[in-house]
């Protein structure tokens, strides 16, 4: 399964659906790296190299939700919290295997993946909502 940027992923906020964009093309770039070469150091580095980009995201979320005074902010850093861990489990489990098994490419796709489409979706777009009413208080 290839992750997708369509429309119903769009939250109006440009910086953080081109941070979305760029957060879903590291997931298809591991998942390339993982059918074009079952290596393990590959897959290990490739991941390393999205679970950084994922931390830069969500400090700038989180810097953007601050800076806003947004109200959802602990429950939104909940969220990413459980992410980063998911991941965490998810380099711990690439590290312990021989390379990348069909079993973590299964656990990217439903852990990580379906998260980011329903985080997107759900916790993003209201931040996004907040942002734009922040800024077009006459749409109150």
């Amino acid at each position: 399964m290839r992750a997708e940027f369509t429309d119903n992923l769009i939250t109006g906020n440009t910086t953080i659906d081109n941070q979305h964009r760029e957060l879903i093309d590291k997931i298809n770039q591991l998942l390339q790296a993982i059918e074009t070469s079952r290596d393990k150091a590959v897959a290990v580095k490739t991941l390393n190299f999205l679970t950084d980009y994922i931390h830069y995201h969500f400090q700038a979320e989180e810097k953007l939700q601050e800076e806003t005074g947004y109200p959802g902010l602990e429950d939104h850093k909940k969220q990413h919290e459980i992410l980063n861990n998911t991941v965490a489990d998810l380099t711990d489990m690439l590290e312990e295997e021989e390379g990348p098994s069909d079993a973590f490419v299964a656990q990217l796709n439903k852990k990580v993946i379906e998260w980011f489409y329903r985080h997107i979706e759900g916790f993003d777009r209201s931040v996004a909502e907040y942002i734009f009413l922040l800024d077009n208080p006459e749409r109150l």
